[in-house]
């Protein structure tokens, strides 16, 4: 069977799932790959209707996108995998946990929980960024060339935007310029979304978002009131979207989470021989 998505994959070891958020692509996570890559079996690919993969014939609601990531995993031979997600990624990587799919899941900053006041403001955040973007791409293509110049396309989504790679800023060009499948990826994926079935994640997770996200609110430890023993860290100055504001941090978070899930494995394992 055919893969449904575009994938960028590396690395060796356990199998770890990256997850990019709306309006970017995989390379979203360019700040953290050389170091995940020498540790684990990355899987990076680009969501429907982003980057190189094309847009989903039914409506892009997250049940959806998960659907097309679970039948790429069955293609790609794979059950279960550690989960890194961003966003929009970090609430695919709660959903694949529902699923049974997700060995450990680091979610930063995910959508799906903001309050409606909330939800109206970061839609209209994003939409204003994808009509900007759209409109400057070909000028932004060329700015990401340049730190000073990439610097200022990433405020907003990253804090320290001068630590951010070309990487990064062509992530975000490409995501919120490029997709043909912005607007119902933002009425369907974030707006509509209303997640479900939380208490039935039993992997170890790891929830974090930036002290200084203006586009997610205060969402996210909203989270540990529904999923069994979940933990959270904030991330002391950093943006929406962490990669390169706090990758040490990050790193970390995977790192306990994979390690967290070896040590549930074996138990299992353990009880099943005793």
């Amino acid at each position: 069977m055919p893969l449904q998505l575009s994938w960028d994959r590396a690395g060796s070891g356990e199998p770890l799932l990256l997850l990019h958020g709306i309006g970017s692509t995989h390379r979203d996570f360019a700040a953290l790959r050389p170091r995940l890559d020498a540790r684990y079996a990355v899987l990076a690919p680009d969501l429907p209707g982003l980057g190189d993969s094309a847009p989903l014939p039914v409506l892009p609601t997250v049940a959806a996108i998960a659907d097309a990531l679970e039948a790429d995993l069955d293609t790609l031979g794979l059950d279960r995998v550690h989960v890194l997600g961003s966003s929009l990624g970090g609430r695919l990587a709660l959903e694949l946990a529902v699923r049974g799919r997700a060995r450990s899941v680091v979610a930063l900053a995910p959508s799906g929980l903001n309050l409606p006041v909330e939800r109206l403001n970061q839609g209209l955040t994003m939409g204003a960024m994808r009509l900007t973007v759209r409109a400057l791409r070909p000028l932004l293509e060329a700015a990401t060339r340049y730190r000073p110049t990439r610097a200022p396309l990433l405020t907003g989504l990253r804090s320290m935007s001068w630590l951010a790679g070309e990487d990064d800023a062509r992530a975000m060009v490409d995501g919120f310029g490029g997709s043909p499948d912005f607007w119902r990826l933002l009425k369907w994926a974030i707006l509509a979304d209303v997640p479900s079935g939380l208490d039935r994640i039993d992997c170890p997770v790891r929830l974090a978002q930036g002290t200084a996200d203006v586009i997610a609110s205060g969402q996210t430890p909203r989270y540990l009131a529904l999923i069994p023993g979940a933990r959270f860290q904030p991330l002391v100055g950093a943006g929406h979207a962490p990669q390169s504001d706090a990758p040490g941090a990050i790193l970390s978070l995977v790192r306990e989470a994979t390690a967290a899930a070896r040590g549930l494995d074996d138990g299992r394992v353990l009880r099943a021989t005793a």
